[in-house]
């Protein structure tokens, strides 16, 4: 699996996982097929659930007249994705990272989300 595919998968998962109190490990069964069992995509979605916490209050940091409660629900997701990426690991180059998660934003988010993400991306680096 492509890693941006990957990275759309994750933000499907992590987007149920914060709408709805459901299992990590049964959301993905759920979600994947046979095939589409990627180590990167089980990092990401593994990650931002155990460093949830860290990376919410990394993100509160660079959040300017908004709290994480206020954002859409598809920026929350990204911006945790890309933070686990940029802070845990460090195996993609920073831009990559970036442009990937705007890239996702234009294509589930609104209109400003991917300058949103990008202005707030930026500032953590």
């Amino acid at each position: 699996m492509k890693r941006r595919i990957a990275r759309e998968k994750a933000l499907q998962i992590l987007f149920s996982l914060d709408n709805e109190e459901y299992d990590v490990t049964t959301t993905l069964e759920n979600t994947l097929s046979e095939e589409e069992h990627d180590p990167f995509l089980f990092d990401l979605v593994h990650g931002v659930v155990d460093k949830k916490v860290e990376i919410d209050e990394r993100i509160k940091q660079h959040l300017v007249k908004w709290s994480l409660t206020r954002l859409a629900v598809v920026e929350r997701t990204l911006l945790r994705i890309a933070t686990y990426e940029l802070f845990y690991l460090k195996d993609a180059p920073e831009s990559v990272v970036i442009n990937e998660a705007i890239e996702i934003a234009h294509v589930f988010g609104d209109d400003k989300s991917g300058k949103f993400i990008n202005g707030v991306l930026s500032k953590m680096l």
